[in-house]
């Protein structure tokens, strides 16, 4: 294992932990609304506090850029390699005990994503994946899917659930592709979807007003695993749009098929969230 991605795996089961005992007592513990639907309770702050420690300890000259503490908890500016955090992803889900939330550490070195780690605690399910190296599921390695037909694929995707301004640009897609595939599923948790299109058990996934810290980890993944990754006209500026499909390859490129002609022209900025 690389010595970065060690260090990530170990920030990232700390985390878990935190996130594991904090959820025996859930129903007990305070939640701040951020903005329409979009919540952070004390373990999204506490387990972002145990990762940035672990990794600063290792690394105090990397930036950081995560959910709850923004640029400010690194020393941003100058450094070459950037940590990318959501330290948990699918906060709603937690606050309702709805078991699928993940944390997710990324790393970023010139602008080029080099490490993954994402770490679903309810299940002890580790994914990691470092460039180069191929991914893997609890030291396993992992591969997309080899369906070739959209219409046999099972699709993961997340409802625009903050912003609603792009919701009918959405329903069209939803529409066409609940027409066209296997089945849709949508299970809360971005990270954790993106994983799961990694280790084959979605075929592919969309979804648009995402943050980096989203899609970071799972991104390499999926490209580590042997799928593609791209916006919804299939090109590189997902983190910074938001929006992003990835599957095997040929699902891909089916679902750009679909997704393409109904996407707006326009920009969209992500929203911050979980």
């Amino acid at each position: 294992m690389h010595p970065m991605l060690g260090i990530a795996v170990r920030a990232a089961r700390r985390a878990g932990a935190l996130i594991n005992r904090a959820a025996r007592d859930v129903d007990l513990m305070p939640v701040t609304r951020k903005r329409h639907n979009d919540f952070v309770t004390e373990v999204d702050k506490a387990a972002e506090r145990a990762i940035i420690e672990v990794l600063h300890r290792a690394y105090p000259d990397h930036a950081i850029l995560a959910e709850e503490s923004g640029a400010s908890a690194g020393n941003a500016g100058d450094s070459e390699h950037t940590w990318i955090i959501d330290p948990l992803d699918g906060t709603t889900n937690f606050i309702h005990g709805f078991p699928q939330y993940a944390v997710s550490i990324a790393l970023r070195h010139k602008g080029v994503l080099t490490q993954g780690v994402i770490f679903d605690p309810t299940k002890n399910e580790l994914f990691t994946a470092t460039r180069g190296r191929g991914a893997y599921l609890n030291e396993r390695r992992i591969r997309v899917s080899r369906r070739v037909l959209l219409n046999e694929a099972l699709i993961g995707t997340g409802f625009p659930f903050r912003d609603f301004h792009g919701l009918d640009e959405y329903l069209g897609m939803f529409r066409e592709l609940t027409a066209r595939t296997a089945g849709i599923r949508r299970a809360g948790a971005a990270a954790l979807d993106i994983a799961y299109v990694a280790a084959g058990r979605l075929d592919g996934f969309w979804e648009m007003g995402l943050s980096p810290w989203d899609m970071a980890a799972g991104a390499l993944m999926v490209q580590e695993a042997g799928g593609l990754v791209g916006d919804f006209r299939g090109d590189s500026g997902y983190l910074e749009s938001g929006r992003i499909v990835c599957g095997s390859p040929k699902i891909f490129a089916q679902m750009l098929q679909v997704i393409g002609p109904l996407a707006a022209k326009q920009t969209v900025l992500p929203n911050t969230g979980c």
